[in-house]
C-alpha cells in the first residue's frame, strides 16, 4: 500500500498524532491492523478520535478488499483523479486559544551536548508536548526545531478551552522536570497562550509538507509572550486569564510592550490551580444569582438530612443534563443549612481525568490537606501528616499509603508498604484506609451521603 501516514493522519485532521505514529514505526504496511488498544498504547487518550481513526481504517482495509477484487477480475482500477477526493481548502473564522512553547537556551545546549543527545532531549520534549497538548484536547500544528505551535478550538472546540491551554502548559513544565534523562542538565521550558480571533483552516505547502495554518494577530501576541516568559512558567493576556476564570492563581506582572504588537498588553504568570473546588467554583466570579424555582427539591434534601441526623443514613442521587443546575442546587443546599459545625466532604470529578477512578479522592485530600503544585516532596509529607495528626494509630502506615496515591514520594521518610498491589489500590471501587473506607465516584451527577462521621476519618482543617 503507497500511503504516508502522516499526510494520512493530516487528511483527517488529526495531524497531532504524526509523531507518536512515526516514534511507534507504525506505516502504511502496519496501519490497517491497528485496533482500539494499539491507539490507546500510543496517546490517542480522546474517545472521538480513537473512533474517527479506527473508521479511517475500516475504510482503508474496504478500498484495499475492493482493489485486490478488481486485481482478480482483471477490472480496471480508477484513475488518479478519482482515487481520493480533493481535500477541502475552505478557511473559518474561530476564537482559538494559541499556545507556544520552546526550551529554554536551546542553542547554548546544542554547544555543550553531543548531538545524539541533544536529539534525544528535542524528542523528550516532543513526547511530552504532545501528551500534555492531546490529554487536553488540543492539537500541535507543528513542530519548529526546538519550540511547538499549539491549537486548542481547531479542529475540535471546546467551551473551555483557554482553560485547557493554560492546563497543558503547567502539564508539560511538570513533565520536563519529571523526566529522566542521561544529561545533567535540566532542560526547562516557557510557554505563552493568548486567545483571539483567526482565520484557520487552508491549506498551504505542497505533498508531506502541507499543513493547515491560523493566521491573526493572536499567534503574533502568543509567540512575544512566550518570548518574554520565564523559564518554566506559564503566562497569559487580559482575555485568556480571563476566560480561565479562578481556576488557577496568578502573578500579575503588568503592562508590556510587545515587538509587534499596537497597545500594552497586561500579563499574568499562572502559579497554578486555585483552591477553587471544582467547574463550578471555578466559573463564580462575579458572585450569584438567586435560585428559582427549587424549594421543593431543597427541602426533600433538607428532610434527608434530618433523617440523616437522627441515625439513619441517606443516600440522594441528583441526574441532569449540563447546565441544569446540579452544582448550583449543591450551594444552594449548603448554604440552607447553615450550621457551621457541619462538616461538608465534596468529592468532584473532572473532565481531564476521565480514567483516572479515584482522582476525586485525590483532590479531596489535596484540597484538605492544602497541598499545592509548587509544594516539595518534604512539605506535601509535612502537610499530609497534620491532617493526619490524631486520626489512627497506625499513623506511618496510612502516611506511606496516602502518599503513595497522592504520588507523594516518601522512601527517605517511612519504610515501603507491605501492601500487595490489588489490596492496596482496590476494594470494589473503594480505597480502604485508617480502618475506613472511602467511596469515590465520578462526575455527571451530584451525590450526597448524609450519616456520622466515622471514628478516624480525616476532615478539612
Amino acid at each position: 500500500m503507497s500511503l504516508d501516514v502522516a499526510d494520512w493522519l493530516r487528511g483527517l485532521g488529526l495531524e497531532q498524532y504524526a509523531s507518536a505514529f512515526r516514534d511507534n514505526a507504525i506505516d502504511a504496511e502496519v496501519l490497517p491492523s491497528l485496533a482500539a488498544e494499539d491507539l490507546r498504547d500510543i496517546g490517542v487518550t480522546l474517545v472521538g478520535h480513537r473512533r474517527r481513526l479506527l473508521d479511517a481504517i475500516a475504510r482503508l482495509k474496504s478500498e484495499a478488499s475492493s482493489i485486490a477484487d478488481r486485481d482478480a477480475a482483471g477490472e480496471p482500477g480508477p484513475t488518479p483523479a478519482s482515487a481520493a477526493p480533493p481535500r477541502s481548502t475552505d478557511a473559518e473564522r474561530r476564537q482559538l486559544t494559541v499556545m507556544f512553547c520552546d526550551l529554554v537556551g536551546s542553542t547554548a545546549l546544542s554547544t555543550r551536548l553531543d548531538p545524539e543527545e541533544m536529539s534525544n532531549v528535542l524528542g523528550a520534549f516532543q513526547k511530552a508536548c504532545v501528551t500534555a497538548v492531546t490529554g487536553f484536547g488540543g492539537s500541535v500544528a507543528k513542530y519548529m526545531g526546538d519550540g511547538a505551535l499549539v491549537y486548542f478550538g481547531y479542529p475540535e472546540a471546546h467551551e473551555d478551552d483557554a482553560e485547557r491551554a493554560v492546563r497543558a502548559g503547567l502539564a508539560l513544565i511538570d513533565a520536563m522536570a519529571a523526566m529522566p534523562l542521561s544529561v545533567l542538565l535540566r532542560p526547562q521550558v516557557r510557554v505563552g497562550i493568548a486567545t483571539g480571533l483567526v482565520v484557520v483552516g487552508e491549506l498551504i505547502g505542497e505533498g508531506s509538507a502541507q499543513e493547515r495554518v491560523a493566521v491573526g494577530e493572536t499567534l503574533n501576541l502568543a509567540a512575544r509572550i512566550q518570548a518574554v516568559a520565564a523559564p518554566d512558567s506559564v503566562v497569559v493576556p487580559e482575555l485568556t486569564h480571563r476566560l480561565a476564570g479562578a481556576a488557577f492563581d496568578y502573578e500579575e506582572l503588568g503592562p508590556h510592550e510587545l515587538k509587534g504588537i499596537r497597545d500594552a498588553a497586561r500579563l499574568w504568570r499562572v502559579v497554578g490551580e486555585s483552591s477553587a473546588r471544582g467547574r463550578f467554583d471555578s466559573r463564580v466570579v462575579g458572585g450569584l444569582t438567586p435560585l428559582v424555582g427549587r424549594a421543593e427539591e431543597i427541602m426533600l434534601l433538607r428532610r434527608r438530612w434530618d433523617r440523616a441526623k437522627e441515625g439513619d443514613g441517606q443516600l440522594v442521587l441528583l441526574s441532569a443534563p449540563a447546565g441544569f443546575g446540579k452544582s448550583r442546587m449543591t450551594q444552594a443546599f449548603r448554604e440552607d443549612l447553615d450550621d457551621p459545625s457541619v462538616i461538608c466532604l465534596q468529592y468532584i470529578g473532572s473532565p481531564f481525568h476521565v480514567n483516572s477512578a479515584f482522582y476525586p479522592f485525590i483532590r479531596q485530600l489535596e484540597w484538605a490537606a492544602g497541598i499545592v503544585r509548587t509544594d516539595t516532596g518534604p512539605q506535601k509529607l509535612d502537610k499530609l501528616e497534620a491532617i493526619l495528626e490524631g486520626s489512627s494509630e497506625g499513623k506511618a502506615e496510612a502516611t506511606a499509603l496516602l502518599a503513595d496515591l497522592l504520588s507523594i514520594p516518601f522512601g527517605e521518610r517511612y519504610p515501603p508498604l507491605q501492601f500487595s498491589s490489588p489490596r492496596q489500590s482496590k476494594n470494589n471501587g473503594q480505597w480502604r484506609c485508617c480502618k475506613s473506607n472511602w467511596l469515590c465516584s465520578r462526575g455527571g451527577t451530584r451525590c450526597w451521603f448524609f450519616s456520622r462521621m466515622p471514628t478516624g476519618s480525616i476532615r478539612p482543617p
